[in-house]
C-alpha cells in the first residue's frame, strides 16, 4: 500500500499546481492558434510545445541540466538563435521595392515611433506606481512595437532575460494578429478616396544596387549605432549571399535548412521561459497591454507619415502602405493590399507595400541597437 501511495505522489497529476495547469492550457491554446488558425505556426508550435514541457511537474526539463534549459543557454543567452534566424530572413528579403521608391524608408521609420512611445509609456506606468519596470525592461517591452519576433527576443535576451517569455509570446501573438489589429486602424485614419490612390509601377532596380545596398547600409548604421551591428550584420550578410548570385548553395541553406533548424531551437527555447512562476505575474499583463498599444501606434504613425508626404508631393502614396512599416514581413504588406482591394478591386498594393515593410525591418533593427546602447 505504501508503495502505491509513493507511486501516486510521484505522478505529475498529484504534483501539478494550478499555475502549472494554467500554463499547460496556454501552451495548448498557442498550438490551437498555430494549427487551427494558422497564426505564425512556425514559431507558435515550438513555443507552445516547449511551454507545455516546461510546466510538467516533477521533470526539470527547463531548468538546470534539462534539455530545454540547455537549448536556452546555448542559443538564447548567447543570442545565437535569433541572429541565425535574421540571417535567413535577410536571405529571403528583396530590397528592390525599397530601392525603387526610397520615400518608403520614411514610412518604415515612422512606424518605429510605437517602440519609443511604449518605452515612455512603460516608464510612466512605473512612475505612477502601476508597474515596476526598470529602464532596461521598459526598452525590451517597447521593441514589441516593431512587430519583429527575432529582434524582440534578441533585445529582451540582452536587456531583460527575465521577461523574455512574456515578450516573445506578445511579439509573435501580435504579429499573428496583424490581419485583425491593423485594418480598423487603417480605415479609421484614411478616407475612401485615399484608399483608392493608385501608385506608379516601381522602376526596375539594377542588380548592382541590390549588391551594394546591404554593404552600404551595414557600414553606415554600424558606425553610427554599433549596438545594431549583430542583428543588422546577419540580416545584411544573408541578403548579400542572395543578391551576389555566386554562393547559391549558401543562400539556399540560409533560406531553408539553417533558418528552419534555428527556428525549431528558438521556439523551444522561448517555450522554456514560460514557466508558471515566471510567466504568471502581474508584469505579464502589463507587457501584453503595452505591446498591443505599441503595435497600434506603429501602424497609425506609418499611415499618418504617408498622408504627410502626400501634402508635399505630386506623386501620391497610398496611405495604406504606411501600415506595412511595422516589421511583420510579409503579412503587413498583404494586409495593406487586402484593405486596398476592398476599395478598388483592381488596385494591387503588395509590391508597393513591401518597400515600407522591409524598411520596417531595418528600422526596428536600428531601434533595437539604440535601446541596447542606452539601456544596457
Amino acid at each position: 500500500m505504501s508503495q502505491l501511495v509513493a507511486l501516486w505522489h510521484s505522478t505529475g497529476i498529484y504534483q501539478i499546481s494550478i499555475p502549472q495547469a494554467v500554463m499547460i492550457f496556454i501552451g495548448l491554446f498557442l498550438l490551437y492558434l498555430a494549427v487551427a488558425k494558422r497564426f505564425e505556426p512556425l514559431l507558435l508550435i515550438p513555443i507552445g510545445f516547449g511551454g507545455i514541457l516546461s510546466n510538467i511537474p516533477g521533470v526539470d526539463i527547463a531548468v538546470g541540466d534539462g534539455i530545454l534549459a540547455q537549448f536556452a543557454g546555448m542559443g538564447l543567452d548567447t543570442g545565437i538563435f535569433p541572429l541565425l534566424v535574421f540571417m535567413g530572413i535577410g536571405a529571403m528579403t528583396d530590397f528592390g521595392p525599397l530601392l525603387a521608391n526610397p520615400r518608403t524608408m520614411l514610412l518604415g521609420a515612422a512606424a518605429q515611433i510605437g517602440i519609443f512611445s511604449t518605452l515612455l509609456g512603460a516608464l510612466f506606468m512605473t512612475q505612477i506606481g502601476v508597474f515596476d519596470f526598470s529602464l532596461a525592461q521598459a526598452a525590451a517591452i517597447g521593441i514589441i512595437g516593431g512587430a519583429d519576433g527575432p529582434t524582440a527576443i534578441y533585445v529582451s535576451g540582452v536587456l531583460a532575460p527575465e521577461l523574455l517569455g512574456a515578450i516573445a509570446v506578445a511579439a509573435y501573438s501580435y504579429m499573428a494578429l496583424v490581419p485583425l489589429i491593423q485594418p480598423p486602424i487603417m480605415r479609421a485614419l484614411t478616407t475612401e478616396e485615399e484608399r483608392r490612390i493608385r501608385m506608379r509601377l516601381p522602376r526596375e532596380v539594377h542588380q548592382t544596387e541590390k549588391i551594394l545596398f546591404p554593404l552600404v547600409l551595414l557600414i553606415l548604421v554600424a558606425l553610427i549605432v554599433p549596438g545594431a551591428a549583430p542583428l543588422l550584420g546577419m540580416f545584411c550578410f544573408g541578403n548579400l549571399m542572395k543578391e551576389c548570385r555566386v554562393v547559391a548553395r549558401l543562400s539556399d541553406t540560409a533560406q531553408n535548412a539553417l533558418i528552419n533548424i534555428a527556428t525549431i531551437f528558438l521556439g523551444l527555447s522561448v517555450g522554456s521561459k514560460l514557466i508558471a512562476d515566471e510567466f504568471l505575474v502581474g508584469e505579464t499583463l502589463g507587457i501584453l497591454a503595452l505591446g498591443v498599444v505599441a503595435f497600434a501606434i506603429g501602424t497609425a504613425t506609418g499611415v499618418l507619415m504617408a498622408k504627410l508626404l502626400n501634402m508635399f508631393s505630386e506623386r501620391k502614396i497610398n496611405p495604406l502602405i504606411g501600415a506595412a512599416g511595422v516589421s511583420a514581413v510579409p503579412m503587413a504588406a498583404r494586409v495593406a493590399n487586402k484593405v486596398g482591394i476592398e476599395s478598388d478591386p483592381d488596385n494591387f498594393l503588395i509590391m508597393h507595400a513591401m518597400g515600407p515593410n522591409v524598411a520596417g525591418v531595418i528600422g526596428s533593427t536600428i531601434a533595437a541597437g539604440v535601446l541596447i546602447q542606452f539601456a544596457s
